[in-house]
């Protein structure tokens, strides 16, 4: 006959339960063992094999920090060999340089709203007028770390130049690009844009008084009809009597042709040329070509799009240019906000 056995006794139990606790305690710290080595390589890129305690103060707290939410913080010390009042000395610039989380979106978005052109001086306007105020120093500093570093221009012009079909008047601009008020001073010329699609042409008409696109024309050929048009709505924005522009240009055939001259006499405009080759003559024009250029056309990837598609989006530009692009000379405010600030019509 075999003999039952009987319950456990109190210390038998007690026993199984050390026995318990301690292999729970081992698998804890395997645990822990295996999570701080996960963490070391995911985020210090280090050796799976390698001691964490071996690691430097700074690396430890970033291994404590990623693990808090699973450990006690006296059990993360511990394991690495980390002081406590190292933690907390570690983990302060942690915390200052997260402090600008919620406004590196913000440069983000007005970077590429601004068709990546903006520096960090206008990077930083554009956060003031949003009620952020920060350093340009820090501003910099965040451009640099999200990698957004402003376009740089190109030098490549298109150019009119077919003789001295008929006499040139006298340069009256004289490289003075100032003007006191609106419709004193108007610069245009004529860029052209080559696209896989073909090749396209912009004439605008550039104010000096704030640097506004007053008209513009957009098209297939760099013939007449593309500056005349331009010209007729430029006319048509002058609505006071007294306002006579000087129309500034270079020596390109456009400006000299029938058609161009008899639409300046029945306006009553004063014509005004540069010498000839000297795109310095006609710098503020020639600037505006530049931005555009290099903040719209050469990062841009043309390959698949329409002449009809490149249109729409070189008119969108220059009514962006217009309404909202700041610019520091006008104290951050786009041409149409600076006029509207002077109490200016439009």
């Amino acid at each position: 006959m075999k003999r039952e056995k009987g319950p456990p006794s109190e210390s038998d139990r007690n026993d199984l339960e050390q026995q318990v606790a301690a292999l729970q305690d081992e698998i804890r710290n395997l645990k822990l063992e295996h999570d701080l080595l996960t963490k070391a390589n995911e985020l210090l890129k280090k050796d799976l094999g390698v001691d964490p305690r071996l690691l430097s103060n700074k690396e430890k707290t970033m291994l404590v920090d990623a693990l808090r939410e699973e450990y006690a913080l006296r059990e993360l010390l511990d394991r690495l060999d980390l002081p406590r009042s190292s933690y907390f000395y570690h983990r302060s610039p942690l915390r200052v340089a997260d402090k600008y989380a919620e406004v590196r979106p913000a440069i983000t978005e007005i970077f590429e709203d601004a068709h990546r052109s903006y520096g960090y001086r206008r990077i930083q306007a554009a956060l003031n007028r949003q009620r952020v105020f920060i350093s340009e120093k820090v501003v910099r500093r965040l451009m640099k770390q999200a990698g957004h570093i402003a376009a740089r221009p190109k030098r490549r012009r298109y150019r009119s130049y077919v003789g001295e079909i008929s006499p040139a008047p006298e340069n009256l601009i004289n490289r003075d690009f100032q003007a006191t008020a609106p419709n004193e001073k108007w610069l245009t010329d004529i860029s052209e844009f080559h696209i896989p699609a073909g090749k396209i042409y912009l004439s605008p008409m550039i104010d000096c008084f704030d640097g506004m696109v007053v008209s513009w024309s957009i098209g297939t050929s760099p013939d007449a009809e593309l500056v005349n048009t331009m010209l007729d709505a430029a006319i048509e924005t002058v609505t006071e009597s007294d306002e006579k522009p000087i129309v500034h240009s270079d020596r390109g055939g456009h400006y000299r042709w029938p058609g161009w001259l008899a639409r300046v006499a029945g306006a009553k405009l004063t014509r005004s040329m540069s010498r000839k080759a000297c795109s310095p003559d006609n710098a503020a024009c020639e600037g505006f070509f530049g931005r555009l250029k290099t903040e719209m056309f050469y990062p841009g990837d043309w390959r698949s799009t329409t002449i009809e598609q490149f249109v729409d989006v070189l008119d969108k530009y220059i009514r962006w240019y217009n309404e909202k692009r700041i610019k520091s000379s006008l104290g951050y405010l786009s041409p149409i906000e600076y006029r509207e600030s002077l109490g200016l019509t439009m």
